[in-house]
């Protein structure tokens, strides 16, 4: 694990058209002011990347990811299977990103990180959330190394409080445990990004109205 504070420090944006996220959001993020939080879709925010929930085949035939294909075109869904396949040999784990030009002036970017393997899942009783939401920003670190600044501000969305039934509250404090572990960390690969957040909260269930915060290991 590198410690690896982002420079510039990075825009986050957390929107939903889900009132009660929104609402559990403000809850869960009150002591981070410098993240926004408001109502309204994805499409609509100015910003460098946006963040798709989706599946491990990177099909956006629902959810989020089917807004997102409708307003950027069906190229956006060759180029995330694309890189799937090279990177992942087509199947992206949960708890990993791919990010991709968008093929627009805005956003830049697009990162998709799945929430769950198949295109419609119940994943309310799992880790997922925090995964992905970790995975992003991981992805945003690996893709700021290559090209420094190139995501300076980046949107999320609810991530599996829609298709994949997780609570809103469990949703919003499992997004805030990914975003701070993330805030100041980056990982060497994705493996170690899903082991640590595996074996912290892996009791999770005898405390599922809380947010916990991650210690990366050092070393």
């Amino acid at each position: 694990m590198t410690v690896n504070p982002v420079q510039p420090p990075l825009k986050v944006v957390l929107v939903d058209v889900n009132a009660k996220v929104v609402q559990e959001w403000l809850a869960a993020f009150a002591d981070t002011p410098e993240v926004e939080i408001h109502k309204g879709s994805i499409v609509s925010e100015q910003v460098d990347a946006w963040v798709s929930p989706t599946n491990s085949r990177g099909r956006m035939d629902g959810g989020v990811d089917a807004v997102i294909k409708r307003h950027l075109g069906a190229g956006i869904q060759l180029r995330v299977q694309r890189a799937i396949r090279d990177r992942f040999d087509g199947s992206l784990p949960v708890g990993s990103a791919v990010c991709v030009p968008s093929g627009a002036t805005n956003p830049k970017f697009l990162i998709s990180t799945p929430t769950m393997e198949l295109s419609a899942q119940d994943v309310s009783e799992t880790l997922n959330v925090a995964m992905a939401c970790a995975a992003a920003f991981q992805a945003i670190h690996m893709q700021n190394e290559k090209e420094p600044d190139s995501i300076k501000s980046v949107a999320l969305v609810g991530m599996g409080a829609a298709t994949g039934q997780v609570p809103p509250k469990v949703c919003a404090n499992l997004m805030w445990t990914g975003y701070t572990l993330f805030n100041d960390h980056r990982f060497q690969d994705y493996d170690d990004l899903r082991k640590t957040i595996r074996e912290q909260l892996e009791d999770i269930d005898s405390r599922p109205e809380e947010r916990v915060r991650i210690v990366p290991p050092r070393g």
